[in-house]
């Protein structure tokens, strides 16, 4: 009875470290399993990353916007195009064919100083109608797309209009004096290469109404539909 109780007591003390030591290797194994499982994501992530920015630089990206050489230079361009005549001004001039000349800087990479100034006259029989305009304002591009970018601009001017009207029955033109205006305009341009670029514009322009000494307001209004070639430098 006695040695059976001790046979049972050294069996359970042989028993316990056994266990123990079966379990505390199970945690090894599976803890060794875990970190295992747990790596190889990092080394698939590393690596698609690496791929994928090596990817990303052999395919060009489209810009969105003007690069950094295209800031702080300047441009003068030529247009050329129709000018057509409203209100008064309409009555006493034809529609023609003018100049413009513009100067454009790069102040951003979003927008630009535009400066525009013009001169032209219209006749419809004695009558005349004259328009002079120095119109400063600022140019957004929209989006850049390539080479090709659509904008709008608008902004302020100085404007100095006259007519050639009736006054006692007598054809008498209206006295040279200097206005405020505002001006608008949307269009797109096409980057030929670093020194030309070429537009398209459609560009309104409304002096505000003139006082006349013993006569009626001079009023009216204009826009213009030009084709532009642009040099920069």
């Amino acid at each position: 009875m006695v040695k059976s109780y001790l046979e049972k007591r050294w069996f359970n003390f042989y028993k316990a470290p056994k266990a123990l030591s079966i379990s505390v290797l199970g945690a090894i194994l599976s803890f060794n399993c875990f970190s295992q499982a747990t790596i190889k994501p990092n080394i698939i992530n590393l690596t698609s990353q690496k791929t994928s920015r090596s990817v990303s630089k052999d395919i060009p990206e489209t810009n969105s916007r003007v690069s950094a050489k295209d800031l702080k230079r300047h441009s003068i361009g030529v247009g050329i195009g129709q000018t057509f005549l409203s209100s008064e001004l309409g009555q006493n001039g034809d529609d023609s064919i003018t100049l413009d000349l513009y100067y454009d800087y790069s102040a951003s990479y979003s927008f630009d100083l535009i400066i525009n100034l013009h001169h032209s006259s219209h006749r419809i029989i004695k009558r005349e109608a004259t328009i002079t305009g120095l119109a400063v304002g600022v140019k957004g591009r929209l989006f850049q797309f390539d080479a090709f970018s659509p904008f709008l601009l608008g902004g302020l001017g100085f404007y100095a209009p006259t007519v050639t009207r009736l006054k006692n029955n007598v054809l008498e033109k209206t006295p040279f004096s200097i206005a405020f205006g505002s001006h608008f305009g949307a269009g797109g341009e096409l980057k030929l290469n670093e020194q030309f670029k070429i537009a398209g514009l459609i560009h309104f322009h409304n002096p505000f109404d003139i006082k006349q000494d013993l006569d009626k307001e001079l009023e009216g209004s204009y826009y213009k539909l030009l084709l532009n070639t642009h040099y920069t430098f």
